[in-house]
């Protein structure tokens, strides 16, 4: 079978990072009869500096034609300490799910066995914790209208903006994950505050009925972030709306112990989007020190996804296993004999190659 991926590298690490994971996927391609076809777009703020978009037409029309987009990261200090920059590369981030309908983030959270000393909680706490966080990506603040500054420069709004279908369609994709898992889904909400949290509650008590076999909760996000914490294993699926997911996510990402093994999808109309959830790093940039680990594992949720290839998803989570259990590793990891960057793409896409 012949696929198409576009490679969307970015900022900062990005390009070390997904070239780790092309050597995996070329690997994997040998193995389960695909046939890989690359081809590169322009995003972030390289992007910028090369067209003034951040999210070129060429890139959007390259993702279009593609089977899957193998995402790298985005961000740059130029950027970031200037509060007054018209284009930022974060934008077209926004415009890609956006223009794709990426309404659906798909994060993982899992605990490796050789990582949880590297965990800032107990391992009595983290190990063994296993769920699924499913954000809505294209509506709430982040999209809403109207937005913006008053004409004096002293007033700043943002506004929360979420459609029943919005809604309908992630709540259900929520359900569906849970039905495939351990039946069991929490959305977190703020509806003792917000009218979009209300609605929310609204459209899951109208489907939660269609799903039996799921045992719903309802929790507000403040309790959320602290049972993620204390319990984080009481969870299977966490369905929620996208300011809430963004910062929810990023808060449960440390259970693992380091950033970068945390992959993500963000799938939905049209072509789905794989990527590390971690950002550009430019103080590591071109210096053969990140930790392509989750970017790896995000092309394997890119072959279950995408591909339907159980297969290939498989292959890359025994190998980074097996590369943790080797200590093959980079220093976020273990910085007593750190591994480079390519030298864990080479040794992941070696391991896959003998199995």
């Amino acid at each position: 079978m012949e696929i198409k991926i576009a490679v969307l590298a970015g900022d900062g690490i990005g390009p070390e990072i997904t070239q780790q994971a092309i050597k995996v996927i070329d690997k994997v391609c040998r193995k389960t009869g695909h046939k890989p076809e690359y081809s590169e777009g322009l995003t972030g703020a390289i992007a910028i500096d090369k067209t003034g978009n951040p999210y070129p037409e060429d890139t959007h029309r390259l993702c279009m034609e593609s089977d899957a987009v193998l995402f790298g990261a985005i961000g740059d200090p130029r950027y970031d300490n200037d509060p007054k920059a018209n284009v930022r590369p974060e934008k077209g981030l926004l415009e890609m799910r956006q223009k794709l309908g990426l309404y659906a983030n798909i994060r993982p959270v899992t605990t490796f066995g050789p990582l949880l000393h590297k965990s800032p909680l107990r391992k009595d706490i983290v190990d063994g914790a296993d769920f699924l966080a499913v954000r809505e990506l294209t509506g709430g603040i982040y999209f809403g209208r109207p937005q913006g500054r008053s004409e004096d420069g002293n007033t700043a709004y943002d506004t929360c903006v979420y459609h029943r279908f919005e809604i309908e369609r992630i709540c259900t994709l929520a359900l569906n994950f849970a039905m495939k898992r351990r039946r069991k889904l929490t959305m977190v909400d703020k509806a003792n505050v917000l009218a979009t949290s209300r609605l929310w509650r609204e459209v899951m008590q109208e489907l939660a009925p269609s799903y039996p076999e799921v045992e719903v909760e309802y929790m507000f996000v403040d309790n959320a972030a602290m049972q993620i914490i204390q319990w984080p294993r009481r969870f299977d699926v966490i369905v929620t709306e996208n300011m809430f997911g963004d910062i929810l996510t990023d808060e449960a990402s440390v259970i693992t112990g380091s950033l970068g093994m945390l992959p993500s999808a963000s799938i939905g109309v049209h072509t789905s989007v794989f990527e590390p959830i971690h950002g550009s790093y430019p103080q590591a940039a071109g210096r053969n020190i990140a930790n392509p680990v989750a970017t790896v594992l995000s092309a394997a949720m890119m072959f279950e996804h995408a591909f339907d290839c159980e297969e290939g998803g498989r292959l890359i989570r025994n190998a980074v296993e097996a590369s943790l259990e080797a200590g093959v590793v980079t220093g976020d990891i273990d910085d007593t004999a750190p591994a480079s960057t390519s030298e864990v793409g080479d040794w992941l896409a070696g391991w896959i190659e003998k199995s």
